[in-house]
């Protein structure tokens, strides 16, 4: 498998500064994370932004699809933000060919406790055995795009 990883920005990459909750968005954490695990397979990491997917604009999401659209590999996997992950989602939705999945966090990948790592496991083991198509892995599960939203209040993802 050759996977391409794409990355946004969102709360997966964030840095926090001081206890206001001041961050920015770091290096992504991707490689480091593939890397500690010890991944045996082909991976190839390209930033296309670094925001919080609520400022996202619709020039930025026709960017992700353009890359996605244009990327020989099969398939891909696209760290963003959580509050308009399934924004986005909707808008590859006619790429055909392509297995593709969104992943996040809801807790940064630098911060001790965080599900970063867990969900991008999970979305790397679910992109070899789905069919072509859109998803979101979050919280354990796979939803298709389309057919999931995003519960703030409950911190998770849950059909729509």
């Amino acid at each position: 498998m050759k996977l391409q990883i794409f990355t946004t920005g969102g709360t997966f990459d964030k840095v926090y500064y001081d206890a206001l909750s001041d961050f920015q968005i770091g290096d992504p954490m991707a490689p480091e994370i593939l890397r500690e695990a010890g991944v045996t397979f082909d991976w190839e990491v390209e930033g296309l932004t670094r925001k919080d997917s609520l400022e996202l604009t619709d020039e930025d999401r026709e960017l992700i699809r353009s890359r996605v659209a244009a990327c020989p590999a099969r398939h891909i996997l696209i760290t963003h933000g959580t509050d308009t992950m399934t924004k986005t989602a909707d808008v590859l939705h006619d790429i055909p060919g392509k297995v593709i999945v969104f992943v996040g966090a809801m807790q940064p990948a630098r911060m001790r406790t965080t599900d970063a790592p867990f969900n991008l496991g999970f979305a790397i083991g679910a992109l070899q055995v789905l069919q072509d198509g859109i998803y979101i892995a979050m919280n354990g599960r796979i939803f298709e795009a389309g057919k999931v939203k995003k519960n703030r209040a409950e911190g998770r993802f849950e059909d729509s």
